[in-house]
C-alpha cells in the first residue's frame, strides 16, 4: 500500500477469518487462562490486551510505513508524555522543553526538577534548541507548536542532537502521521494525543508512543505497566475504528482550516494569525519541507484586540462549539488565555477546523467577527 487514504483503512486489520468481523470487537478481561507453566503474550490485563495491539499496530503502521515500529498506546495524550519523558530520564540528567507548547509542559517541569534532571526551555521557532544542546540527555520538540503553531526543523535538530548523544522526542498531536513522520525525520520518538485528530470525535481520551528501537519501546511499555496508565478496550476499539476515516477527515479539515486563515487575513482587527499553510506564515517554508503536502492541520490562531471582544465573537459563532480541545470533526474554538498557561494575549483565539462545509463556516465566521466589532 502505497496511499494514505488505502492504509488508514487496512491498518492494524487482523488477517480475514470466515464469520469474523473485519475489526473484532473490545476484548473485556482482567485477566487470561494460563495453564501449567503456559506464557504467551496475553496474560494479565494491565501488562497487554488483544485490543490494544491490533490499535498499536495500525499506529505503528501509520507513523512509519517503511520500517518496522513499536507502538505502546496508553490512557492519555499526557500519559504518553510522561511515559517517554520518565522512563528516559534520572537524577543528574537534562532535558530541553519547548517554552512554547503544550500548557501543561510546565507541571511536567516541576515534576522533573523535583527529581533532580535539569530541565533548559527553548522556543519552537528558530531552531532554537540549537543553542542549548550541549550535555542533553533528551530533547522535547512540538512541531507545529500548540498554540501558537510556531516549526522548528526535526531532522536538523535530530542529527545535531544525536551528536550529543541526545534522544528526540516530537510531539506529533497536531500534525497526525498522516501530516508528517517525525521518524522518518530522526525522531527517535512520535508520541502524541489520540484524543484530537487522531480520533476525531471529541469522545476519547487516549495516547501513544512511536519508536524504531525495541529497547526504547521496552523502557515506556515498563513505565506503562509501572503506574498502570492503560488504554481501556473501548477506547481502544473506538480509536482503531476511527482511523479508517482519517484520511478524510485531515483532507477536509487542512483544506477548510486553510481557507478560513485565507478569509482571515483580510480582516482589520486580526493580528498575529498563524496556519503552516499560509504562504505568509512565518514557518510556511519550513513546514512545506517537512510535512505533507496539503497536510498542515485543523488549526489556525490569531488575536482580537482584547478578552471582551473575543468573548463577543466566541458568543456569536453558530457553527462552532466553545471546547478546549481540536482536530475534531466539528469546528471547536476558545479564548487560551483562559486557562493562564499559554504566554498569549487575552484576545487569543485557538481554532480548530472541522468537517464542516468551508464556506458555511467562513460564513458564520465573518458574520460573528462582524458581530463582536459592532457590539
Amino acid at each position: 500500500m502505497t496511499d494514505d487514504g488505502t492504509r488508514v483503512v487496512r491498518s492494524g486489520l487482523p488477517e480475514p477469518a470466515a464469520h469474523e468481523p473485519s475489526l473484532p470487537g473490545p476484548v473485556f478481561a482482567a485477566h487470561f487462562h494460563l495453564p501449567g507453566d503456559a506464557t504467551g503474550p496475553y496474560t494479565y490485563g494491565r501488562d497487554a490486551n488483544p485490543t490494544w495491539s491490533l490499535l498499536e499496530q495500525a499506529i505503528g503502521e501509520l507513523e512509519s510505513p517503511e520500517q518496522p515500529a513499536h507502538t505502546v498506546a496508553f490512557a492519555s495524550g499526557m500519559a504518553a508524555i510522561a511515559a517517554v519523558l520518565f522512563s528516559q530520564l534520572r537524577s543528574g540528567d537534562a532535558v530541553i522543553l519547548p517554552n512554547d507548547g503544550y500548557q501543561l509542559l510546565p507541571a511536567v517541569r516541576s515534576r522533573l526538577e523535583s527529581y533532580g534532571v535539569e530541565v533548559r526551555t527553548a522556543p519552537t521557532a528558530h531552531d532554537a534548541q540549537l543553542d542549548v544542546l550541549e550535555g542533553a540527555r533528551l530533547l522535547w520538540i512540538e512541531t507545529p507548536s500548540n498554540p501558537g503553531l510556531d516549526v522548528c526543523d526535526i531532522r536538523r535538530l535530530a542529527d545535531a542532537a544525536h551528536a550529543r548523544g541526545a534522544l528526540v522526542a516530537v510531539d506529533n498531536t497536531l500534525a497526525t502521521p498522516l501530516g508528517q513522520r517525525p521518524l522518518d525525520l530522526g525522531a527517535d520518538f512520535s508520541v502524541a494525543s489520540g484524543t484530537k485528530a487522531l480520533t476525531g470525535h471529541g469522545d476519547i481520551l487516549l495516547g501513544y508512543a512511536s519508536t524504531r528501537d525495541a529497547a526504547l519501546a521496552d523502557g515506556v511499555r515498563l513505565w506503562r505497566k509501572t503506574v498502570g496508565a492503560i488504554p481501556g478496550p473501548m477506547e481502544s476499539w473506538l480509536a482503531h475504528r476511527s482511523l479508517a476515516t482519517l484520511a478524510l477527515r485531515v483532507r477536509q479539515q487542512s483544506a477548510g482550516a486553510l481557507a478560513l486563515a485565507e478569509a482571515l487575513a483580510a480582516r482589520p482587527e486580526i493580528t498575529g494569525l498563524r496556519h503552516p499553510g499560509l504562504p505568509s506564515d512565518p514557518a510556511h517554508r519550513l513546514a512545506v519541507a517537512q510535512m505533507r503536502p496539503g497536510r498542515f492541520g485543523s488549526v489556525v490562531s490569531f488575536a482580537l484586540p482584547d478578552k471582551d471582544h473575543a468573548e463577543r465573537f466566541l458568543a456569536a459563532l453558530t457553527l462552532v462549539d466553545e471546547a478546549t480541545s481540536f482536530g475534531g470533526v466539528r469546528s471547536t474554538a476558545e479564548r487560551r488565555a483562559r486557562w493562564g498557561g499559554d504566554a498569549v494575549p487575552e484576545g487569543f483565539i485557538r481554532f480548530s477546523v472541522g468537517i464542516e462545509d468551508p464556506e458555511d463556516l467562513i460564513a458564520d465566521v465573518m458574520r460573528a467577527l462582524d458581530a463582536a466589532r459592532r457590539t
